[in-house]
């Protein structure tokens, strides 16, 4: 099964049409697509009463890819804000319980950031990260070339496989050291996930605030050819794992619901189940 959907749902002004409150726009995005990664986990770790809100807000069968807090992933610079990492671990589960009790948690999503490069030390922290998520499912995605350089890649993907770690597979420029190639491999028999994230080669490692820097990153339109191409990728994936998650995050310019529309209808792909469309008649 293909699972097609957007990296957050406050920011994609062609699925809501007429005026739309900020608090009923995950219903609205809940009656387009069938699963969402939350972005606002990766910020902070989220009190235990917005999950219950947004698992009440969506159908039965929608699902939840929630990013892991960025302390979690070294994005987080100088103090966090617990005690120790073990205390920072348990907050951040206690906060996926909603999600979990409704079978609504698709994945938690651990990205980790440019720096962290293939390592001793780090594959011993991915390990440490693994046990402390327990039987909760996890994707893994880097952002460092180091991991699927030369023959690393293979020992890469059988890692995951053994520490039962789901693959992030990305579409993104090839830009240098801080980005990683398309590896078209599942390691996880039940899921995999795929990250569109453009093709903006002169953005992606642009410097300035973090704003700016979002902004430019995530500027790119996939082309009708391009989105072919990828539908059929995505068709190999489904022949091997069970549910194949493929979510748009090229959103600087407005094109990820777009382009995850376009998907849709390139796969003739409808979900049912969905939350009923809100018609504005006036």
């Amino acid at each position: 099964m293909i699972i097609v959907g957007l990296t957050g749902w406050g920011d994609h002004d062609s699925l809501y049409e007429g005026k739309v409150a900020p608090r009923d726009k995950l219903k609205e995005y809940s009656s387009h697509f069938p699963v969402v990664e939350v972005d606002a986990s990766f910020y902070a770790v989220q009190p235990v009463k917005n999950a219950v809100r947004w698992v009440e807000d969506t159908p039965d069968n929608f699902q939840f890819i929630v990013k892991a807090y960025q302390g979690m992933t070294g994005h987080q610079r100088g103090e966090i804000p617990f005690n120790d990492k073990n205390e920072m671990f348990d907050a951040y589960k206690e906060s996926l319980k909603p999600y979990l009790e409704a079978d609504k948690h698709g994945m938690t999503l651990f990205q980790f950031p440019p720096w962290f490069d293939c390592r001793r030390e780090n594959v011993e922290y991915l390990r440490w990260c693994r046990e402390q998520m327990g039987d909760i499912e996890c994707a893994l995605e880097f952002r460092n070339q180091t991991w699927f350089d030369g023959e690393m890649r293979e020992k890469t993907l059988d890692f995951m496989k053994k520490d039962n770690w789901i693959h992030s597979i990305c579409d993104e420029p090839q830009a240098g050291i801080g980005s990683i190639p398309t590896v078209l491999a599942s390691t996880h028999t039940e899921k995999v996930l795929v990250r569109f994230h453009g093709r903006n080669v002169h953005g992606w490692n642009k410097k300035g605030n973090a704003q700016d820097w979002r902004e430019v990153r995530y500027l790119y339109r996939y082309n009708q050819q391009e989105l072919m191409e990828w539908s059929e990728h995505l068709k190999e994936l489904d022949a091997s794992t069970k549910q194949v998650y493929a979510l748009f995050n090229n959103n600087s310019g407005g094109d990820a619901a777009d382009n995850a529309k376009q998907m849709l209808d390139i796969l003739n792909i409808e979900y049912a189940g969905l939350n009923p469309r809100q018609l504005d008649l006036f």
